[in-house]
């Protein structure tokens, strides 16, 4: 996306602007920003791994939650 570099809440801004929800691993961005300022909902993946193996196995858990996910809001998948 060409946001090497970009920080504190930036990323959020703009990826409101192109998506509606953002798929993260990062467990500290509910503490870190004030989500509901931003038009985008949250899913985060926890797992005892951030390797893709095991993050593969949160996708239906994660694909059950997107239709109820709306903007501000945020969801922990997993463990």
């Amino acid at each position: 996306m060409g946001w090497a570099g970009i920080k504190n809440g930036e990323p959020l801004t703009l990826a409101a602007r192109q998506f509606d929800v953002l798929v993260t691993v990062d467990r500290n961005l509910f503490f870190q920003q004030r989500l509901p300022k931003y038009d985008i909902a949250v899913v985060v993946l926890r797992a005892h791994s951030n390797r893709p193996a095991v993050l593969r196995t949160l996708v239906p858990k994660m694909l059950e939650v997107l239709p109820s996910v709306r903007p501000g809001e945020i969801f922990q998948v997993g463990v």
